[in-house]
């Protein structure tokens, strides 16, 4: 049976204190969790309900997690990729009233699913999930909980792509927002959040400079467009490969050089998935690669650099650097795959996740979104539902007193303008 973290750690409370001061200092610059709470802690909108939630466990979550108990929730957590918890985080937020955080960092496929079955033991009637595991998880092995949830909501692309696959094909059974998808979280947390922190992450876990190098990007949805323009930023040459012709148009219109990934495979130095797809990354260009290269994913799951192939291919293997293996071909080349293939941003020893402002965006959408889902749940049918526009702007709202930024509103005449089809030229 899996217990709390806070009963598998050595010493549990010198953890609870580096937990506590990193959701401390998250907290300080969250000003929409922060607006909500009060909010939250006045009119206890989740009082009586049971939110179970499969997420990145670091601070910024953590300060997610928290505001839901704080709205009067029960909380049950756990992590989302096995690497990406911070087990002192954890810690922390397994201390907080109302939160049990099972999540632990580094644990097998095993061990992983049992924490995930110990947050769907709390029988939520909520799910806020990032990659789906966890509706994945109950439909298929717990489906006589789904009359007693009202709805969920889903962090990022790739469960948003498999939510969308499970609904076209009939096998969702209760309403899940999109969270991904709306402006409030797509522009900022896709873009801003994935470029900077896995670039972040990749110079600080390698010590190597973006100057100058070839980066090949993998994919020009926002996340890659965010990759793409943070290296270009930092003076690297940047290619994009895609599948999609409208992408891959609009890579070649901002300046980036776009060729299949067999020729970019060839000239690349780092090499950045964003495609949400698997085998990206394959047998064929491994052996094009020149020595030294980088290969990193910045997608949900593990699958988009063959790392089986590359096994295959190694005649050894080794740690080159904390977070970096090193394989080695029969003709001397070395391929450095960071973070096991793992989500970049997340998954290597120092990587700290999307910068604290943008998770705040990210986490005040999903905050409004369970409840909303709590308040109108039964306005939702089963299946996949963008985030209503007014909560997105009641967000942006927040953000913008926050920091002071204060802009225009339509005139009446300007409203009845728009709203009418009679004005012409």
């Amino acid at each position: 049976m899996t217990t709390p973290i806070s009963e598998r750690l050595d010493d549990v409370e010198a953890a609870r204190e580096s937990g506590r001061r990193k959701m401390d200092w998250a907290a300080q610059h969250m000003p929409i969790c922060a607006s909500l709470r009060e909010d939250f802690e006045a009119d206890q909108p989740f009082a009586g309900e049971r939110i179970g939630m499969a997420m990145h466990v670091e601070a910024k979550t953590a300060i997610l997690a928290e505001l839901l108990a704080k709205g009067g929730a029960e909380v049950a957590i756990t992590g989302c990729n096995p690497l990406s918890t911070h087990d002192d985080v954890s810690a922390a937020l397994d201390a907080v009233d109302g939160v049990t955080s099972y999540a632990e960092r580094g644990v097998d496929d095993e061990a992983y699913y049992a924490a995930i079955e110990a947050v769907i033991d709390h029988e939520p009637t909520i799910t806020v999930d990032d990659g789906m595991d966890l509706v994945a998880a109950i439909h298929e092995d717990y489906p006589e909980l789904v009359d007693t949830i009202v709805g969920g909501c889903e962090e990022t692309t790739t469960g948003v792509h498999r939510l969308r696959a499970m609904d076209e094909d009939g096998e969702l059974d209760y309403p899940v927002f999109a969270v991904n998808d709306t402006p409030m979280k797509r522009l900022f947390d896709n873009v801003h959040g994935t470029g900077e922190s896995s670039l972040a992450s990749i110079a600080m876990t390698t010590n190597l400079s973006w100057a100058g190098k070839t980066v090949v990007v993998a994919g020009y949805g926002h996340c890659g467009k965010g990759v793409a323009k943070k290296a270009s930023g930092q003076n690297a040459d940047v290619v994009v490969t895609e599948v999609e012709p409208r992408r891959a148009l609009e890579a070649h219109m901002e300046g980036y050089d776009v060729m299949p990934m067999a020729e970019a495979a060839e000239e690349g130095d780092v090499f950045i998935t964003t495609t949400g797809n698997r085998d990206v990354v394959v047998e064929e260009h491994f052996e094009k690669m020149q020595d030294g290269v980088l290969l990193a994913n910045a997608g949900h799951f593990d699958v988009e650099v063959d790392l089986d192939a590359l096994s295959d291919l190694a005649v050894d293997t080794y740690e080159a650097r904390d977070g970096v293996q090193a394989y080695e071909m029969a003709d001397g080349r070395r391929l450095n795959v960071l973070a096991e293939g793992r989500l970049v941003n997340l998954a290597t020893p120092i990587a700290l996740g999307h910068p604290v402002e943008v998770m705040d965006q990210s986490f005040g959408i999903q905050a409004v979104c369970v409840r909303e889902m709590l308040e109108n749940g039964d306005a939702y049918d089963a299946g996949v539902h963008d985030v209503p526009d007014r909560l997105d702007k009641e967000v942006a709202e927040i953000k913008l007193d926050a920091e002071g930024v204060a802009f225009d509103s339509l005139t009446d005449t300007q409203a009845e303008y728009m709203d009418s089809w009679q004005h012409g030229t």
